[in-house]
């Protein structure tokens, strides 16, 4: 399983105010608002560990069928690379180019190997013929698994190749 998340962080800084009362505790654990705190660029670690969370969630619906909203379930630890989720960690690499921030999340460490990543701006998507299943996970025709990301002018997809 993979799920890929991106986040544009000048649109981020547009529409989304972090610092608002409330915001951290909702999204992030104690242990993640110390790094948020303690970082350089608290903005660039909120949108960070924002883009890893969702790209673990993005393999949880695909897994389990149910979309929630549980965002303080997922314990980020950037340190060593990965994801806690009920038990399970699940390993990620971002990648920080020009003003987005793209996450990559696998099932298992040795999947990296087997994922092809694609990113650019919006118009990616069209050169892709994905289609969604009723419950909004995305597919291709030609039966590859693909996890499909996007947010103000950046567009993440990521195949895994069998």
């Amino acid at each position: 399983m993979i799920g890929n998340d991106i986040v544009d962080l000048e649109h981020a800084a547009v529409e989304s105010n972090w610092q608002r009362p409330g915001f951290l505790n909702k999204i992030f654990t104690a242990d993640e608002q110390i790094i948020i705190l303690n970082s350089p660029d608290p903005a660039g670690m909120v949108w960070q560990l924002w883009s890893c969370k969702e790209a673990v969630y993005k393999i949880i619906h695909r897994q389990t069928r149910i979309r929630t909203y549980a965002p303080l379930k997922f314990n980020c630890s950037i340190s060593s690379g990965t994801v806690l989720y009920n038990g399970q960690l699940y390993p990620f690499k971002s990648y920080h180019t020009g003003n987005c921030i793209h996450t990559i999340a696998v099932e298992k460490e040795e999947l990296f190997s087997r994922v092809e990543v694609h990113s650019g701006d919006t118009t990616i998507k069209q050169q892709w013929n994905i289609s969604k299943d009723e419950e909004g996970i995305p597919f291709l025709k030609e039966g590859m698994m693909v996890s499909v990301s996007h947010h103000g002018s950046y567009a993440g997809i990521i195949t895994l190749v069998i």
